[in-house]
């Protein structure tokens, strides 16, 4: 059986060798395994399965670290509590999978269809999700730090108390999604869509929202402190109850029909409509 980067590293070290890896042995991923083998394996580091299809598989636990899935069929897989640290997921089709609490860190998951599938609890610390499909996905708790999101679609999620901290979210289309409790502090979300959010207790405090649509949002109890809101668009936007101190580039033009009250925090010269 192929051994991972990570054990041959180990090897060599124990051995006193510190000669650079390539040198060590050439490595290429190991040969795509069956599906039983798989499952029999609780999972395949470093394994080739790109185009594979794989639906059916059901593992908890296992371990997929720096696999390639590049364009694999996985809709509707019960992956669950797994590790894919660095895994290359570009173009998979991951369609209503059960990946709930998977460690996606790093990973390669451009243009990747996830829709509607069930990522509660999932890391994706620094993953490249840029174009990817998460449609109605179920993401709540997941934590999203820093990954690079750029023209994702998100429309109806679910995305309450998930973690959004320094990610690019530049052009993504968040309509009508749950982002109760969210934290998009120090994000940038540059004219991304948030139309119809759900987003009561939202944390957005230094975040670059220069361009969004906050068309009939609702930021109740949201905190918005600090950010930069330059060209945003405030339509029917209620913002009963949240924190808009500090912000930056607002203008009373680009306020139309939005509502607050008395617990709101405006700057000055700002004014909105009471909420009813």
């Amino acid at each position: 059986m192929m051994q991972s980067n990570a054990s041959i590293r180990a090897l060599a070290s124990a051995l006193g060798l510190w000669l650079p890896l390539a040198t060590l042995l050439a490595v290429t991923p190991a040969a795509a395994q069956s599906l039983d083998d798989i499952i029999a394996q609780n999972g395949c580091p470093d394994c080739d399965l790109r185009l594979r299809e794989l639906r059916g598989l059901e593992i908890t636990g296992g371990n997929f670290d720096e696999t390639i899935l590049r364009e694999a069929d996985m809709k509707e897989v019960v992956i669950i509590e797994s590790s894919f640290r660095e895994a290359d997921f570009r173009r998979a089709e991951v369609e209503r999978a059960k990946l709930h609490y998977g460690d996606f860190t790093e990973a390669s998951m451009r243009s990747v269809d996830l829709e509607k599938a069930t990522l509660i609890g999932a890391k994706f610390f620094k993953a490249d999700l840029r174009d990817a499909d998460l449609n109605e996905a179920s993401l709540s708790g997941a934590d999203f730090t820093q990954v690079d999101m750029r023209n994702a679609s998100m429309i109806r999620c679910d995305a309450s108390n998930a973690i959004f901290h320094g990610a690019k979210m530049d052009q993504v289309d968040l309509e009508r999604t749950n982002l109760t409790g969210a934290d998009f502090s120090d994000a940038r979300l540059k004219y991304s869509d948030l139309d119809r959010v759900f987003a009561r207790g939202a944390n957005f405090k230094d975040a670059d929202l220069t361009g969004v649509r906050l068309s009939s949002a609702d930021l109740t109890d949201a905190d918005l402190t600090g950010a930069d809101l330059s060209g945003a668009l405030l339509r029917r936007t209620r913002l009963a109850g949240a924190n808009l101190s500090g912000v930056s580039g607002l203008t009373q033009e680009r306020i139309i029909g939005a509502c607050g009250d008395d617990k709101t925090v405006l700057p000055y010269g700002i004014t909105l409509e009471p909420c009813t």
